[in-house]
């Protein structure tokens, strides 16, 4: 165990200010460092009327009558979009899951997947909670030399690059043993309880997600599993503040996630999300208690460029402060990510290099939040 945790040691992040603490200060106008004109402009170049697919996972687990079509519109969405929201399962399906479960292990993979509504709601209020704490127990929370879990932000690689008007908290969860020891035993109670518990729902969603995948894409199942079982589960919590000037910053620059799925729960369910389709920027509207599920470029790879990781961002408001939680699912850290067997072929060579995990995300935390131009780096052939 050990020698993977030494494998991990990613490079870190140069130390910013507390945007949170910084918007409490009355600003009537952002710092220079946190103006974008880099981006695109946040309230321009918008496609309000698009709507990012929803996933009825009910139909896809419980009624044949629907199954192929809700499978069809999953692949559409992995292929064509790269994001999709999950509803929760109805609280009367809930029940029937839990008798099922006594009565059936076997079927414990494909409909475990339903999160308690009291877990969500109780993991939004620890997340609030979390960053409501004083400065002088986040401090203890903080990042530290040479590490990029805890407060702070990530990819500052240069004390001249533009930052995001945003902080976060993130660690690894699964394999317990990647867990930091001085963040999360250190985390308040019951947070600590809640987040565990959720890590393991977001587990067991993230498995059926990617059996689903799997059964869409036509492909031989043991491969996906490969692909996740012994994986990584990371987390990123997100909180944007209000600005004076959101026109002119990022909550979180446009980028494409180094995971092979990422599960994000929006936790006040106040806009901001915003995701890159055919040259637009398309605003992902909160669900209540939904889940949005974008495809990373792990999955890309995978998939040999079938399912396609997709560029999106966060931007801010004037008077609402954003908080979100993402859950990021990697493969084994002494693993190896490179196309499927199954999903190369003659007429569809390997387009991305093979490339060992640990390295994957050495290299990915080395740079700069930028685009796609990371999974660029890996690639053989454009299509």
């Amino acid at each position: 165990m050990e020698t993977l945790v030494t494998k991990l040691q990613l490079a870190d992040s140069l130390p910013v200010p507390c945007v949170q603490e910084l918007a409490k200060s009355s600003l009537s106008t952002v710092p220079f460092r946190y103006v974008r004109p880099d981006q695109d402009p946040p309230f321009e170049f918008t496609d309000t009327s698009a709507e990012v697919p929803v996933i009825d996972m009910h139909k896809l687990l419980f009624s044949n009558n629907f199954e192929d079509s809700e499978l069809d519109k999953l692949h559409h969405a992995c292929k064509d979009w790269g994001f999709f929201q999950v509803l929760p399962v109805p609280s009367i399906f809930k029940l029937f899951i839990n008798i099922i479960l006594l009565i059936r292990f076997l079927y414990d993979q494909v409909i475990n997947h339903g999160v308690s509504d009291i877990l969500v709601e109780n993991v939004k209020s620890g997340i609030q909670a979390l960053f409501n704490l004083p400065m002088v127990e986040k401090r203890k929370l903080w990042q530290r030399p040479g590490d990029v879990e805890g407060f702070g932000q990530t990819f500052v690689v240069s004390e001249d690059q533009k930052l995001n008007w945003g902080d976060l908290f993130g660690m690894f969860l699964l394999p317990t043993y990647l867990r930091k020891p001085h963040l999360f035993p250190n985390l308040p109670l019951p947070f600590r309880d809640d987040l565990d518990a959720y890590t393991l729902e977001m587990k067991n969603l993230g498995t059926e997600l990617f059996d689903l995948m799997a059964k869409a894409l036509k492909m031989d199942s043991s491969e996906m599993r490969e692909l996740y079982e012994e994986g990584m589960q990371s987390t990123r919590m997100n909180y944007y503040p209000p600005c004076p000037q959101p026109e002119l910053v990022m909550g979180l620059n446009n980028h494409s996630d180094a995971s092979a799925i990422t599960i994000l729960l929006q936790v006040n369910e106040v806009e901001g999300l915003q995701i890159r389709k055919d040259g637009k920027w398309i605003p992902v509207k909160p669900l209540s208690n939904a889940f949005v599920v974008n495809i990373g470029d792990v999955l890309e790879i995978f998939t040999n460029g079938i399912y396609r990781s997709i560029e999106h961002r966060a931007t801010v408001n004037s008077t609402k402060e954003r908080l979100s939680v993402a859950m990021f699912f990697s493969p084994r850290l002494d693993g190896e990510i490179g196309p499927a067997p199954s999903l190369v072929t003659s007429e569809r060579p390997a387009l991305f290099k093979r490339i060992g995990v640990a390295d994957f995300l050495g290299g990915f935390f080395k740079r700069e939040l930028n685009g796609r131009s990371y999974l660029d780096v890996l690639r053989i052939q454009k299509e």
